[in-house]
């Protein structure tokens, strides 16, 4: 019996419930995210793909909840509050932080299911295994860190300069630099599926060669596509990134 995606489970968010999908595609948010990044997505999708978007601790239907400040917990809660509905072929996409997460989640049900995603796309993240060459940031006082935000520009102006929203908004991402800039990367065998890695061709952040340096983390085919647009690429250029994403998704799964 196939698992229904519903509004029980707080972790995962479906605008478009979808019970006759052939293929779930699960979206992973960057620091500071929700899953509001990815409400529109399936309306550019195959109608046989069910789109369904990870809600972190503190934001959204989880706003009650305290944030994670280290990948391996996080990633062990979201394994278990996911598996229930791994029961048809699905995909992980995840953008930033939201990459790092969804490729430690694919590793670890692996190694504790022996079970892979038909896919795995990484979109504005480095390859894990290249230490990360910025300062930390998640313990500055509040000033330098709001400083860092601004010039890393994936903080709207409107929520920077309103005192209210940054007292909400602070904590989750402090929080979310924490889970990023305390990562240990360990090497395990590459991955059985194949990788599609996603870059933006003006990103300051995240070079060409070290998106291709995921090549390393799969044994299956890997693929590497540049978008005009800086870090958060995947707004400005989203229709050509989806149009990308489709043609890598199973196509038995899409009829």
């Amino acid at each position: 019996m196939k698992t229904n995606i519903s509004n029980i489970n707080s972790w995962i968010i479906c605008p478009k419930p979808n019970p006759q999908a052939n293929l779930r595609l699960f979206c992973f948010p960057y620091a500071g995210g929700s899953s509001f990044i990815y409400r529109t997505w399936f309306e550019s999708l195959p109608a046989s793909v069910e789109v369904c978007s990870i809600e972190l601790p503190g934001r959204g239907r989880q706003m009650k909840l305290s944030s994670y400040n280290k990948l391996e917990p996080l990633v062990d809660a979201i394994a278990f509050n996911i598996h229930p509905y791994l029961d048809k072929p699905f995909a992980f996409f995840g953008h930033s932080m939201g990459g790092l997460v969804s490729f430690e989640l694919a590793r670890l049900l692996r190694k504790k299911y022996n079970i892979i995603p038909s896919h795995l796309f990484i979109s504005g993240r480095r390859a894990p295994q290249i230490p990360d060459p910025d300062a930390p940031i998640h313990n500055l006082p509040e000033p330098a860190f709001i400083k860092e935000l601004r010039h890393l520009n994936g903080t709207p102006k409107e929520v920077l300069e309103n005192a209210e929203l940054m007292q909400l908004f602070l904590p989750i991402l402090r929080s979310d630099f924490a889970v990023l800039e305390t990562y240990i990367y360990k090497p395990e065998p590459p991955l059985e599926c194949p990788l599609t890695v996603f870059g933006g061709l003006q990103d300051s952040r995240v070079d060409c060669s070290e998106l291709q340096a995921w090549q390393e983390q799969t044994k299956a085919d890997f693929n590497l596509h540049m978008f005009p647009g800086d870090h958060f690429f995947l707004h400005s250029a989203q229709s050509v990134l989806l149009e990308k994403l489709a043609k890598y998704l199973p196509q038995q799964l899409l009829t």
